[in-house]
């Protein structure tokens, strides 16, 4: 039969010393490494909208965008029956 000592810290809990402050440590460098990541997952959302609302804003302003509205809307109210 193998008898492992257990030590008891100062708060009671029983383990090795230093244990809780290196897990507190490897939680905040896990916390700071992903806030870079979501730092850059904003970046790449932002650019994504803002070039999609440009591509929108192209299309919708030209020849095309007032054809595709004027057909939209007419498909609409011909399924309300008003148009």
């Amino acid at each position: 039969m193998t008898v492992t000592s257990r030590r008891v810290g100062p708060d009671g809990r029983i383990g090795r010393p230093g244990t809780e402050i290196l897990m507190s440590l490897q939680r905040l460098s896990r916390r700071r490494n992903q806030r870079g990541i979501t730092t850059a997952e904003y970046a790449v959302g932002t650019a994504a909208g803002a070039g999609l609302a440009g591509l929108l804003f192209k299309l919708l302003t030209g020849g095309f965008g007032d054809k595709l509205l004027k057909t939209l809307f007419d498909h609409v109210l011909g399924l309300l029956g008003i148009g």
